[in-house]
Order: structure tokens, then C-alpha cells, then sequence
């Protein structure tokens, strides 16, 4: 199974402006309101969602996650710590 990360949000250059600085390089989506990326190792994910929870003051946008196909689970303050708490139960290395 293959984990999929899914951004999206209402104002451009957010999901550019954010990606820009979490892989510190330019990504080029400034026009784009959604951004999908698929992770053959998920415990890549934790990371992605420590990030998102730690600025989501500063950028606009909501994140959805997918470990199973079809599934998808919205992150927010609240889930954030559980689900990585999980990613690192369920795929342990």
C-alpha cells in the first residue's frame, strides 16, 4: 500500500508557499489549490503532519491523509499526535 498526502486550499500560493519551505526549494505551484503526493515509506507522512500542525497559523490550507485506499482522514490539532503516534505502530520500520 502506497500513503497518499492530499493538500488543498482556497487561496493560491499557499500549498506553494508551504511546501517551499517545509523541502526548502521552490516548488513551483504558485497558480495550484491542491497538491497530492503518494509515500512508499508513510512513516515519511509523520513529518509532513508535524509540520502542517506546527504552521497552520501561518498558511491556509487543510490536509488529508491516506494509508488505505479510499480512506482518507482529515488532520487537524486535535488527531495530529495520535496519527503519528499510529505511523510509527503500523509501520514499525
Amino acid at each position: 500500500m502506497i500513503a497518499k498526502v492530499i493538500l488543498f486550499s482556497k487561496k493560491k500560493c499557499e500549498i506553494n508557499n508551504f511546501l517551499s519551505k517545509f523541502y526548502n526549494t521552490n516548488i513551483g505551484l504558485e497558480n495550484s489549490l491542491s497538491w497530492q503526493k503518494d509515500f512508499s515509506n508513510p512513516i515519511e507522512i509523520s513529518e509532513l503532519i508535524a509540520a502542517y500542525i506546527d504552521n497552520q497559523s501561518l498558511f491556509d490550507f487543510k490536509m488529508w491523509i491516506s494509508l488505505d485506499e479510499n480512506v482518507f482522514i482529515k488532520i487537524s490539532h486535535s488527531n495530529a499526535n495520535e496519527l503519528i503516534k499510529y505511523l510509527f505502530e503500523r509501520y514499525p520500520y
